[in-house]
């Protein structure tokens, strides 16, 4: 009553008005609170976090209350039909007795695990209709539930159901799972996957000896409940404020709260890892982190923190904000001090070769839910890489090919960007021409390299496409030392590097500009292709190289880059004695080159699209710059994302798709 009473009185204060009386009163200004609730500042974080628009707006559902608050007879509880941390097929969640929903989730009381309501007399009969209910809704449904009850006077109501959500590493064993077991369909198994989630499956884990040594040492603080599966070591912090602050500097940081709560949800964002002592596998932390795919550990209620004081205590020794501190969520367990991480399963087994795949079970999960991946889909795959290694890489998790391998990135390696500054700062066609045969043996390298790993899967190769000013020390001290090298004057230097000044680089002097302006250096990157794809032929391996040339605009830009490849490839066809098969096409990447398509498409043999600088040319936007404007063009509702981050589907997009109709 005492609490009712304060009650009263606040909402006479804060709204000067009494509390209604009327029922119906009291429903519309619920109501109505849920619908305000759409544009407080937590909402608009998360929507910006999982990339909901505005627009979509909330509903309000209304229903019959049922009270858990009104004795020992009655409980409240939040359970999945599985582990959503780790998949395992068990009864996971959480209740109390004598509490409401809210009491659950808030984390101001730790529940207990709901297995243990078939021991508690009270409500062991409830707990045999949870199970049957359990198994009810994954048939139903065909995927985990997240679901909430209340139990008033001994009698079970199911409050509401939805799909889980679920860490990576959960989503790839519940799919295998669920699909064996025909509860799930492979098409809904493939449908129901984040995409972004999955790259938790690559996140690092303790290192194990580094972890075996942090036990032995005695710096296992306590254990909490396993709440988000993973390893993460970081600075020790208590405020989602300080989070933001140090990660936006670069460094990694353990959030350590009680309670979570929505307020705390930037610094959530921002943290390696989430650490609380109250609440349970339930509690606000858990859910927001097991979604984020965050590192966490609830319910460490041995761990006492003092926000005035700045420190964590447990068991006789005290950290402070700054310390290192390291969390297992796989196990709960947490420790004072750094602990070195190592690889995930995945990457053993896959890019490392540490671990056989017969003893990763993740990796096993994670095959399966690919193989039926393969079997619905319909377009290729694809990836960026530069070099043999990121190409291993790629191969290993099942790229097709390579779609971009930027060559440019190949001049920054060693003393190969000396020959490239040689080259820029030649006054002739003779002195280009001599610094291109020092790079030529250099790409010739990187290419063969590139077509061996590949074992005769394709490869698109982009010719030079930045502006040559990206390559050049622009500091004094940089420029004396350049000069010095190559024993030339440092005027000359400066002069050179001040001529290559533009006020629109983007815009200027780089693509197929360049390899009009100075052909020998395409002459150099054909050569290098082709003499690399001969050497590796020869050696029984099938090459399929495919020459991308850039910033294509007009067909005749393309005519002229076409020959020189063409020629090139007739040259060192006939000096090798190996007949190489091979494409020629170009980048779509700015507006005129959509719009004529079909004059380029007579040359090119194949398209890719930039939708980087196509996004910039077609918007008039560059990407570099627009930091100054982008949150407020997001919360203006004129951007629904980052139009950088995800194609501008009416502009961006409808330029595509007159390439691709004009192109065919």
């Amino acid at each position: 009553r005492e609490l009712i009473r304060r009650y009263f009185a606040l909402i006479q204060e804060r709204t000067g008005k009494p509390f209604p009386q009327d029922p119906f009163e009291q429903l519309m200004g619920s109501v109505g609170a849920v619908f305000g609730s759409w544009m407080n500042e937590r909402a608009i974080i998360y929507r910006r976090k999982y990339k909901i628009p505005d627009e979509w707006g909330t509903a309000v559902n209304v229903q019959s209350m049922v009270f858990g608050n009104m004795g020992d007879d009655c409980a409240t509880g939040v359970a999945f039909t599985r582990d959503p941390a780790t998949g395992e097929d068990i009864f996971y969640g959480e209740y109390l007795v004598n509490a409401q929903g809210e009491d659950v989730v808030a984390g101001v009381r730790t529940p207990k695990p709901v297995a243990e309501m078939q021991h508690d007399p009270m409500f062991a009969g409830t707990y045999k209709q949870l199970e049957k209910v359990r198994q009810t809704l994954e048939k139903k449904f065909g995927d985990v539930q997240d679901f909430e009850f209340t139990v008033e006077r001994k009698k079970l109501y199911m409050l509401q159901t939805r799909n889980g959500k679920r860490t990576a590493l959960a989503y790839v064993k519940i799919a295998h799972d669920m699909v064996q077991q025909k509860l799930m369909t492979p098409d809904h198994a493939i449908r129901s996957a984040d995409p972004d989630a999955l790259s938790q499956l690559l996140a690092p884990i303790f290192d194990r000896r580094a972890y075996e040594a942090a036990g032995k040492e005695g710096r296992l603080l306590t254990s909490g409940l396993p709440a988000g599966p993973g390893a993460a070591t970081g600075q020790l912090v208590f405020t989602a404020a300080k989070a933001e602050q140090l990660a936006a500097g670069g460094a990694k940081v353990v959030l350590a709260r009680v309670e979570t709560s929505p307020e705390d949800l930037r610094g959530m964002i921002a943290a390696e890892g989430i650490l609380t002592s109250r609440g349970g596998v339930s509690s606000h932390a858990a859910l927001v982190a097991r979604q984020m795919g965050k590192v966490c550990v609830a319910g460490a209620g041995a761990i006492q923190i003092d926000y005035a004081r700045g420190t964590l205590s447990c068991g006789g020794r005290t950290l402070r904000e700054g310390d290192a501190i390291s969390i297992n969520g796989s196990t709960g367990e947490v420790f004072a001090g750094a602990i070195q991480t190592a690889d995930s399963e995945l990457k053993q087994v896959l890019v490392a070769g540490t671990m056989k795949p017969e003893d990763s079970e993740v990796y096993q999960y994670y095959a399966f839910i690919m193989k039926l991946a393969d079997k619905h889909r319909t377009l290729g795959l694809r990836t960026n890489a530069d070099t043999p290694e990121q190409v291993r890489q790629a191969i290993a998790f099942g790229a097709e090919g390579i779609g971009l391998a930027r060559t440019e990135h190949m001049f920054f390696e060693g003393d190969r960007i000396d020959a490239m500054r040689e080259m820029i700062l030649a006054e002739s066609v003779e002195a280009r021409r001599d610094a291109l045969a020092k790079l030529l043996p250099y790409q010739r390298e990187d290419f063969e390299g590139i077509f061996r790993a590949l074992e005769g899967r394709p490869a698109t190769i982009r010719f030079l496409d930045p502006p040559l000013h990206e390559f050049v020390p622009h500091d004094d001290q940089a420029q004396a030392d350049l000069a010095r090298k190559l024993g030339i004057p440092v005027e000359r230097v400066r002069a050179r590097v001040a001529a290559l000044h533009e006020f629109n680089p983007m815009l200027g002097h780089r693509g197929c500009r360049l390899g009009i302006s100075f052909p020998e250096i395409s002459e150099m990157q054909a050569r290098a292709v082709f003499e690399a794809a001969a050497k590796v032929q020869a050696d029984g391996i099938k090459v399929r190289p495919e020459i991308m040339i850039p910033l294509v605009g007009f067909k005749k830009e393309l005519d002229n880059q076409v020959d020189i490849v063409h020629r090139v490839a007739a040259t060192v066809q006939q000096e090798t004695g190996q007949k190489i098969k091979y494409l020629v096409g170009t980048m779509i990447e700015i507006p005129r080159g959509a719009l004529t398509a079909a004059e380029i498409a007579e040359t090119a043999q194949f398209f890719s699209f930039g939708t980087n600088d196509l996004t910039q040319t077609c918007l008039g936007m560059s990407r570099d710059d627009m930091g100054s404007f982008l949150q407020r063009y997001t919360d203006e509702g004129i951007f629904k994302a980052n139009p950088f981050a995800s194609i501008d589907v009416s502009g961006v997009g409808r330029l595509m798709e007159i390439a691709v109709e004009k192109g065919r």
